[in-house]
């Protein structure tokens, strides 16, 4: 099969993108969607300049950064560190082995009433939410990553005598594991964003808060507007955590 080179890739990609706006908004102009349901393209940069005129855009933004960031964090350091446990301490592992399993199924958002009585209608509820759903990605890519580890390099580690645990786990496990806990951090990344709008809905301050008033009032165009937003700020934070594993995994080929 012939390959397709980065730029002429990047072009098809833009073409598709175009196009599908065009017929997005020669659907409604000819009457083929219900204008009252569905918002024209051209109309949403109108839109959105009125929500940043007006201050909402960058109230509501910052509101989901800030419980976004906090419960990535927890949730990122605990599934890593939980992960790398359990792949390390086979005594560990097996404690809490049907544990796991036990709640892994469980959606983010079922734990929502207990989000409220534990933390109230705060952005710390919000923020929990959004931690467990970032957490189980990170433990189980970390977990994975670890026992992928060739036990080679442990025997050789012991021969150069870096035999104990913390000298396996910051000179053998976590270098070689490295790739794949990058790998969940930034699909943790991508979950929070996921979670976030629904981690508001009860009634907390933030995108998915704004993206209900709109859906309440029928207009649409907001809520396209705050789903564009929600698009732009995951991949300004893919591609920053994109450079960043590039330059973290230099010394990978």
């Amino acid at each position: 099969m012939k390959s397709v080179s980065r730029s002429r890739r990047t072009g098809l990609g833009a073409l598709g993108l175009v196009a599908f706006v065009a017929l997005w908004e020669i659907s409604l102009r000819l009457g083929l969607l219900p204008g009252n349901l569905v918002p024209l393209p051209t109309a949403i940069p109108t839109v959105f300049w009125g929500e940043v005129v007006d201050g909402i855009w960058w109230e509501v933004v910052s509101s989901s950064l800030s419980h976004y960031s906090v419960g990535v964090a927890i949730g990122s350091l605990a599934g890593i560190a939980m992960g790398v446990a359990a792949a390390l301490l086979p005594v560990f592992d097996a404690l809490h082995a049907w544990l796991a399993r036990l709640l892994r199924p469980i959606p983010p958002l079922a734990w929502i009433p207990f989000a409220i009585i534990w933390f109230g209608i705060t952005p710390s509820a919000a923020a929990f939410i959004i931690s467990i759903g970032v957490f189980w990605i990170n433990y189980f890519a970390s977990y994975s990553a670890v026992r992928a580890v060739d036990p080679g390099y442990d025997e050789v580690a012991r021969a150069f005598g870096q035999g104990s645990l913390l000298a396996r786990l910051t000179k053998v496990s976590l270098p070689a594991a490295a790739p794949g806990i990058l790998g969940g951090l930034r699909a943790g990344l991508g979950q929070g964003w996921m979670t976030v709008v629904a981690a508001e809905l009860f009634g907390i301050p933030g995108i998915g808060q704004r993206m209900m008033e709109a859906s309440g009032l029928l207009a649409t165009d907001i809520v396209v507007v705050y789903m564009l937003t929600i698009a732009a700020l995951y991949a300004l934070f893919d591609l920053g955590f994109l450079h960043l594993q590039k330059r973290l995994l230099i010394w990978t080929p």
